[in-house]
């Protein structure tokens, strides 16, 4: 069984820059077209919700890498959607203020989220940030995904240098709080190079894995590679 599907457009086609969504981002579909070889879950996770999360990879300009999730944790899929059929865009620190269905508010990832929420004094005071992953999803869609089990995954978004200091300072808290109330928080740095995860930021290594749309890339500084970049295409 596929993971991902074949692109319904040419190899090695140039990134699109449509700053209409960001990886993370929900996006409400009109429709999914069907690809071949996909699995048998994918149209009734559609019809039940028909949103998709905007993912890291390469997609011409009138498409979007998107990820399907199923109702089991082993149910993912990437594959691509027209841009024509997004309808509408969900970012996660959209989600923020969003209550829980009525009664699911005690799980342990809507806890933690609510205890992130409750006051101005709080871990990511300061940041601008959101739930992606299950707890994302459920918020936005308003389905069911989210278990006794579930992570608690964050997308903070980091557009100027975190020390690390800093950065080990905020783990520590978040992992309190996932201690406390007894989950997993797994929080990723939205950088302008890509996706960091605060973890290995925090743990000072030489060089961090970076997700970008052109696949991971291992760097020293996340901030003054993409300035770098920025400068170089400047030039040219």
């Amino acid at each position: 069984m596929r993971v991902c599907a074949a692109p319904p457009f040419a190899a090695e086609p140039a990134l699109s820059c449509d700053a209409r969504w960001r990886a993370h981002d929900l996006l409400c579909l009109q429709q999914l077209h069907v690809f071949d070889d996909e699995p048998a879950w994918v149209r009734g996770a559609f019809e039940r919700a028909p949103y998709a999360v905007v993912r890291r990879a390469p997609a011409p300009e009138g498409f979007v890498a998107i990820g399907l999730r199923g109702v089991e944790r082993a149910q993912r899929y990437g594959t691509w959607a027209r841009a024509a059929d997004v309808v509408t865009v969900v970012s996660p620190e959209s989600l923020r203020q969003t209550r829980p269905l009525t009664g699911r508010d005690t799980l342990p990832p809507f806890a933690a989220l609510a205890f992130l929420q409750s006051g101005p004094g709080g871990p990511l005071a300061g940041f601008v940030w959101g739930p992606t992953g299950s707890a994302g999803f459920e918020l936005a869609t308003r389905a069911p995904a989210v278990s006794e089990s579930s992570d608690l995954d964050l997308l903070i978004r980091t557009p100027e240098p975190l020390a690390r200091d800093g950065a080990r300072v905020l783990l520590d808290e978040l992992q309190a709080l996932a201690k406390r109330i007894g989950i997993r928080i797994d929080a990723q740095l939205e950088t302008p190079a890509g996706g960091v995860a605060l973890a290995e930021w925090a743990a000072g290594k030489a060089r961090v894995m970076v997700r970008h749309a052109s696949g991971p890339q291992l760097i020293g500084n996340p901030w003054a590679q993409a300035a770098a970049r920025t400068t170089r295409s400047r030039v040219v």
